[in-house]
């Protein structure tokens, strides 16, 4: 007759059915959880359990959290560029209808500044567009985008904002050619606003001076008199300002003074300018200084 051992019991157990073994795990179960809903004797347990366990499972998920950081970084590095390039390129659109604005500020400035003088001028009058400058140093001539078309004539008056630019001097139909008062072959009949003493302001070929050559040596005139318009001969209405003297001076045995003036427009800078008609002006000296 066989004893019985520890390792026979042990082997006794093992020899059991799956099914018997299998609802003692059970039961072992279900008595730990009863357990545990009641009275929270296995939550430290599994805290430390989880925390153990959390090296393992940060090391399975490494790959794929890899994966999805190297993916999200590249799609938003491309996403960056593309942005980039797009806003690089509406930057550039923006600055230049920014710049475009500028312009058409600075146009629009000069044609509300044209046409406040219209008021001065008379009911007719029309904005031309210089077109073409001369570009030999010794002529001072434009081309302005108006011709005989639009009722422009030789001899026509030219005006800007600030006073007489000069006057038109070839008719091509569609445009015209105009000498500027400043051109060496210019005169235009002026008179001292200050004194109205009458002379004439001839052109020297520098844009930006006239001269006086015919005051006497004993004519009141000062620097920074303004000249305007006499309305004498015909061609250019009275009262508009033709310029600033700058400098006075008489030599020995001069019998006439030596005068320089500014113009008053800006023969350099002007885009526009205004046609006028005679017949059809303010009184001389109606606008001053």
């Amino acid at each position: 007759m066989a004893l019985n051992t520890p390792d026979s019991e042990q082997r006794g157990f093992r020899e059991t059915s799956p099914g018997l073994r299998a609802a003692v795990f059970c039961l072992i179960a279900v008595l730990l959880m009863v357990t545990d809903s009641r009275s929270q004797l296995l939550l430290d347990l599994r805290r430390v359990l989880a925390a153990s366990a959390y090296p393992l499972q940060l090391l399975l998920d490494s790959p794929v959290a890899a994966g999805r950081w190297l993916a999200e970084n590249l799609a938003t590095r491309g996403q960056l560029l593309d942005e980039n390039e797009a806003l690089q390129r509406r930057l550039l659109e923006q600055a230049g209808r920014l710049q475009r604005m500028a312009s058409l500020e600075q146009e629009n400035a000069r044609l509300r500044a044209l046409l406040e003088s219209t008021a001065k001028v008379s009911d007719r009058v029309l904005i031309a567009e210089i077109m073409a400058v001369d570009m030999n140093p010794f002529r001072q001539r434009i081309v302005i985008n108006k011709g005989s078309r639009d009722g422009v004539f030789v001899g026509q008056a030219l005006i800007d904002a600030d006073g007489v630019v000069g006057q038109v001097t070839r008719d091509q139909v569609f445009s015209a050619e105009a000498l500027l008062i400043t051109d060496v072959e210019h005169a235009v009949p002026v008179e001292l606003l200050r004194t109205r003493q009458r002379t004439i302001a001839v052109g020297t070929g520098q844009v930006d001076r006239l001269s006086l050559p015919f005051l006497p040596r004993n004519a009141d005139v000062q620097p920074g008199d303004l000249l305007v318009t006499s309305g004498l001969g015909g061609s250019f209405p009275p009262g508009y300002p033709v310029g600033t003297v700058t400098e006075v001076s008489s030599g020995p045995g001069e019998p006439f003074l030596t005068v320089s003036a500014q113009p008053a427009a800006k023969l350099d800078r002007i885009r526009e300018v205004l046609l006028i008609w005679p017949g059809q002006a303010t009184a001389a000296g109606e606008r001053g200084p």
